[in-house]
């Protein structure tokens, strides 16, 4: 039975208590999406959307793949529920042999959750068990990046680099320390050389010793940050974090609940940008979203002291591994191969970004950045000085004028404070030159009517 809008409005605003989402008045103007066919979605009164934003960096292979529908099916139908606490079942062992054959160097270890934050707080919890299993109990601390997100959970909270995300719920999880982010356009240290110093990394290391290396458990990188919009690394910073840790016997973890799975155009990031992680946290693309999986990708070295006998990893999750999510994760990595999804990125990347840099005209565009298929456009008051909008000014841009009117131009994107005010883009992998056409005259008129408007 379909509803008629108005009544799945009204029932929304009664009962429905969405994620990062204000309940009281304002949520009678919901947008109920309905169904999705590749990069596009369609609401509960017909209209359609480019999803720029792939869901939530996640429908990798588009929306309406029945393969992934069908594998679902077919599993629920074979074995709907085992857990892999003592016990196993097909979909997760197949799936954690592929994984570790497609991870880079010897990742060769999956522990599966349900999605991202608990992949982070796992793989924080793994770190200190570790290091307790090699005679070094004090190494809790964590060390990760301002302003980065890393989820929701207690400890993924604690790593989140965002005060306001984390103000309400403290005192957190104690350990989590934060140092500066590669946001080359507004570095004080280096903006206006020739190239980057590097001293970002270095702040990495200034960190451990002012905390006491012995202390440290592991640091927490994302290979493009996307919280503050995009930031990418210079070249040689995760080189030079990856000879830090190594220096102090600190653990590096990639977190790539949102590069991982073709968005950076590799299937994982540390390999698009050349450096090695002890773990990589992942979800989201793994599953393109037609189901909730996540999992940490654990070293040899790492996993050997759990090798002992009388050694367990004392953390499990109920619908961690879950059958038909494994399942739905194969049907959507046989889809990438068979479709050649992580070539299509490589392919049109530059193709994407040449589209975005047209809006280079309008002033208030700062800087570009991202890669793949990841991208931030920063929004500036004045782009010779560089200076931002103010809190008053940029609330009032991203919340009541750009993000209605992007809307109304059909683009389902984010405009994101942050940090400083940014449009946010992740369009689908199966996305190509038309798409990115429709997003920039979407942004170039949301954009110019926006700015008009204040």
């Amino acid at each position: 039975m379909t509803r008629p809008a108005a009544e799945l409005h009204q029932m929304a605003q009664a009962h429905l208590w969405g994620h990062f989402t204000p309940i009281g008045p304002q949520s009678d103007e919901i947008t109920v999406i309905e169904r999705g066919e590749g990069c596009y979605v369609w609401d509960s009164a017909g209209r359609r959307y480019l999803d720029g934003l792939a869901g939530l960096f996640t429908v990798q292979v588009g929306h309406g793949r029945h393969e992934l529908a069908a594998a679902a099916a077919a599993q629920a139908d074979t074995l709907a529920y085992f857990p892999i606490w003592t016990y196993a079942h097909p979909p997760a062992v197949e799936l954690a042999t592929r994984l570790a054959a497609l991870a880079p160097g010897d990742l060769n270890r999956v522990f599966f959750t349900t999605g991202g934050s608990d992949a982070v707080e796992s793989a924080w919890k793994l770190a200190r068990q570790y290091h307790r299993a090699m005679g070094q109990p004090g190494r809790y601390k964590v060390i990760a990046r301002d302003i980065a997100y890393h989820g929701t959970t207690m400890g993924a909270l604690a790593l989140t680099g965002l005060p306001g995300y984390r103000e309400p719920f403290e005192p957190l999880v104690p350990g989590a320390f934060h140092v500066a982010t590669t946001n080359r356009y507004r570095c004080d240290l280096c903006a206006h050389a020739d190239a980057c110093t590097l001293s970002r990394a270095d702040d990495i290391e200034r960190r451990i010793l002012q905390e006491g290396p012995d202390s440290v458990a592991a640091v927490f990188l994302e290979p493009v940050q996307n919280a503050g919009g995009c930031f990418t690394p210079a070249p040689g910073y995760f080189a030079r974090v990856r000879e830090i840790c190594d220096r102090y016997g600190v653990l590096l973890v990639s977190d790539e609940v949102i590069c991982a799975f073709g968005r950076l155009g590799t299937w994982f990031g540390a390999e698009r940008l050349g450096y090695q992680p002890d773990m990589i946290t992942m979800a989201k693309g793994l599953t393109s979203g037609y189901a909730p999986l996540g999992g940490v990708l654990v070293s040899d070295r790492i996993a050997e002291p759990f090798l002992e006998p009388g050694t367990t990893f004392l953390h499990g999750i109920t619908f961690g591994g879950h059958p038909v999510s494994c399942a739905v994760a194969l049907a959507n990595l046989d889809l990438f191969e068979r479709e050649g999804l992580i070539g299509h990125v490589r392919e049109h990347e530059d193709a994407f970004r040449a589209a975005l840099g047209t809006l280079e005209d309008l002033p208030w565009v700062g800087e570009i950045r991202g890669m793949g298929y990841l991208y931030g456009i920063e929004l500036v008051k004045d782009r010779e000085t560089k200076a931002s909008f103010d809190d008053d000014d940029g609330e009032r841009l991203l919340r009541h004028e750009l993000t209605p009117r992007l809307f109304e131009q059909g683009l389902i994107c984010r405009a994101d404070d942050r940090g400083d005010p940014v449009i946010q883009l992740s369009p689908p992998l199966v996305a190509g030159p038309e798409q990115f056409d429709e997003i920039v005259a979407a942004i170039r008129t949301a954009l110019v009517e926006s700015v008009r408007a204040l």
